[in-house]
């Protein structure tokens, strides 16, 4: 991949071919031979002299994705869907098996796991994300 004036230079001379010809021509491809628009373009801004906010240090785009937002609804099929991110949070593991307690005055469902006893589960109360 090309940088600086010699990004410059090349993306000069294919100037009147298509951006995607230009980005392959300058040598920004990924290894399944997709253009890798953003990372040419980040690097025609750059050679252009201009600074580009640095993304995070992982090597991803700066973002953290998408963030758990503590609510969810039943979907048509009447399923009730919790996420990844919960489950991590509380730290269960794929395979373990649960009772589910239905508590129609509150409307609130709580999962017991099997197989243990259920006073000594500890609260969550200052891992639960305000309303």
């Amino acid at each position: 991949m090309l940088v600086g004036n010699d990004l410059l230079d090349k993306a000069r001379s294919l100037s009147n071919r298509p951006e995607d010809e230009i980005a392959r021509g300058c040598g920004y491809v990924g290894p399944s031979g997709r253009v890798l628009r953003k990372s040419f373009y980040k690097a025609l801004v750059e050679a252009k002299g201009y600074k580009v906010p640095s993304t995070a240090s992982s090597g991803g785009s700066g973002t953290r994705g998408r963030q758990a937002e503590y609510r969810t609804r039943v979907h048509g099929n009447g399923n009730l869907l919790i996420g990844h991110a919960y489950t991590r949070r509380l730290g269960l593991e794929p395979g373990q098996e649960f009772r589910i307690e239905l508590n129609r005055d509150s409307g609130s469902i709580c999962l017991l796991p099997l197989g243990q006893d259920t006073d000594s589960l500890k609260p969550l109360a200052d891992d639960v994300s305000p309303e």
